[in-house]
């Protein structure tokens, strides 16, 4: 893990700072044609594209009667894991779910001297929820990509997962999940937003994904609403050495852990802290099962930087605008009005990023890659569409006509001008 010195007041050109912000950009030219091959074969022969797709990508064979998972398989799946993941697993449902009945938005009207005007809210009809299958088991996406759909009001939850095992499965019973399809990568995004035989179209598509299921749903925007482009995941954890460095350690590996590409960075004021947690990452690292790419992600991107003061380090965080911001200082709260732009902030020592990835409540999917200037948490929000509603009675008309034709007058409009015109000499 490399050290840093952004005790100067030129930081924002550090190179190394710029190097580990553009980690996840990749030349589109070098994926695009190979994501937007796929989408049109989708498109054109349905099922038949995903399973040879299936084959080719995922080394798996299957029947179109094995695209989509048996229901009674999520709910033998529910049965057969372990007491404690299911308990565990239950917890986590209910905190979410607890938490994310909150975001609900309710209709409005209000009357005002013969005018009503007021904002419906719905539920989308239908939505996919993308689940990877890759590198580990994501139980935890699905309960976080899922329920506040539910709790939305979304009649259906189309899952996809490339080889679901059964604790996704599990997770989709518990979460109220209504069909699991076995196919991953562009493939599905693309099966959602237009349909095949099998697979449903939906109306909005959400969950991280690799680089090509991150590009399918950008090139598929506006066939289907999508929540965000996730990149690769990261933590930043700003220190004041007040904290053991072996926390600081493992909260840093446990989003290198993740894959190659993940960031893990570290902000200090305190240089001798910087070497201690250097050194424990190490020490860590010699017997770590995922050493291969936890190393990988540390030894490319992960960096500790040093900075004069906390007020630095907090202009640093924003500037970075993580997924992930842990506050291990001795007076968190303190730093939390400095901090502008951050997917989820973990404030104090005990409040460790994968208790929020997997119970506490909030959503875990995040924007990335510097997204957190202007996206948001997938919530209960990204699953309701809004209708705004309008009536006029006559004397509410004669109060606002006259404006709205000197309005359409100085626009140029003249049919805008001619239907108010049309009402006022009647």
């Amino acid at each position: 893990m490399q050290i840093e010195d952004l005790r100067n007041s030129a930081w924002r050109f550090n190179s190394r700072l710029r190097f580990v912000m553009a980690r996840g950009e990749v030349m589109a030219e070098e994926y695009e044609p190979v994501v937007k091959e796929i989408i049109k074969q989708v498109r054109e022969k349905g099922d038949t594209a995903l399973l040879e797709y299936t084959k080719r990508f995922d080394g798996e064979e299957l029947t179109e009667e094995d695209l989509e998972v048996p229901y009674e398989e999520l709910e033998r799946a529910y049965e057969e894991i372990e007491p404690e993941v299911r308990t565990a697993l239950e917890v986590a449902h209910e905190r979410i779910k607890r938490f994310h009945e909150k975001q609900l938005e309710r209709s409005f009207l209000v009357e005002e001297n013969g005018i009503l005007l007021g904002m419906r809210v719905f539920p989308l009809e239908r939505v996919g929820i993308y689940v990877p299958g890759g590198k580990a088991s994501y139980p935890s996406t699905v309960l976080m990509n899922a329920v506040p759909a539910v709790v939305a009001g979304v009649e259906e939850v189309i899952m996809v997962s490339p080889k679901p095992n059964k604790y996704t499965l599990a997770s989709a019973f518990i979460a109220g999940v209504s069909r699991v399809f076995r196919v991953g990568g562009a493939q599905a995004v693309a099966a959602l937003a237009y349909g095949t035989e099998r697979v449903p179209k939906v109306d909005k598509i959400v969950g991280p994904g690799n680089i090509y299921v991150a590009l399918a749903k950008k090139l598929l925007f506006g066939v289907v609403d999508i929540d965000m482009i996730a990149g690769p995941s990261e933590v930043l954890v700003i220190s004041d050495g007040s904290v053991d460095p072996s926390w600081v350690a493992w909260d840093l590996l446990s989003q290198a852990e993740h894959d190659e590409l993940a960031g893990a960075f570290l902000i200090t004021t305190d240089p001798k802290h910087a070497q201690e947690v250097k050194l424990k990452l190490e020490e860590i690292l010699d017997n770590f099962p995922r050493k291969d790419i936890a190393q990988k992600s540390l030894g490319r991107f992960g960096t500790i930087f040093l900075v004069e003061d906390l007020e630095q380090a907090c202009e640093v965080a924003n500037y970075i605008a993580p997924e992930h911001l842990e506050l291990m200082v001795e007076e968190p709260f303190a730093l939390l009005p400095k901090i502008k732009h951050a997917g989820a902030v973990f404030v104090g020592k005990y409040t460790t990023e994968p208790l929020g990835d997997y119970l506490l409540g909030p959503n875990h999917t995040l924007p990335t890659g510097r997204t957190a200037r202007f996206f948001s948490p997938l919530g209960v929000y990204d699953f309701l569409k809004r209708s705004s509603l309008m009536y006029v009675s006559k004397e509410g008309f004669e109060r606002v006509a006259e404006y709205a034709q000197h309005i359409a007058k100085a626009e140029g409009l003249i049919a805008h001008y001619g239907a108010v015109e049309v009402r006022r000499k009647q």
